[in-house]
């Protein structure tokens, strides 16, 4: 069994290798899930499993563990990503888009008004040193939402650990 299980990021992923079959895994998550229904709930079916932790409270930065389970040659892949829901991830990409844009923009009017000596745009580079305060507000924010669910990320690391490759009784 080959194992690479990353750190906590921004979105983190694994990716393990079993000799068990895709049903066999299948039926280690619902295993698990089932008999840690007081902490996890989710939905498990052949290829996907998707797994929340039971919280009190509903943050924004909630997050998830979304499980792929493929076939590949003699061997199972089981691949799985950390992180918020898809529409919080889609939300601060947007916001991380839109305010590289708008500060390349501001920094190029900039930049062109200084190349032929004009003042039309005297505002451009205050705009600029703004939007670069946006976008460190957002990354502030989606750390901060990190550091709320840092429980709930080592819950599902932990699931993903030992439901994925149950240990076997010592006797």
């Amino acid at each position: 069994m080959k194992e690479t299980l990353n750190h906590i990021r921004n979105r983190p992923r694994f990716k393990m290798y079993s000799d068990l079959s895709p049903e066999e895994c299948e039926k280690n998550l619902r295993a698990y899930l089932t008999s840690h229904n007081d902490e996890f709930y989710g939905n498990i079916n052949r290829e996907v499993a998707t797994i929340f932790v039971k919280t009190t409270e509903n943050n924004y930065w909630k997050p998830n563990l979304a499980i792929r389970i493929e076939k590949e040659e003699s061997t199972t892949v089981i691949r799985g990503i950390f992180g918020p829901s898809s529409a919080v991830w889609t939300f601060f990409m947007f916001l991380y888009f839109l305010f590289t844009v708008a500060w390349m923009a501001f920094f190029t009017l900039y930049y062109v008004e200084k190349q032929i000596n004009t003042s039309n745009y005297p505002w451009a580079l205050p705009c600029s040193f703004t939007v670069l305060v946006f976008i460190g507000l957002t990354y502030a924010a989606a750390r901060f939402g990190q550091y709320q669910a840092r429980e709930e990320m080592n819950a599902l690391r932990r699931f993903a650990e030992e439901a994925t490759f149950p240990l076997e009784k010592e006797e």
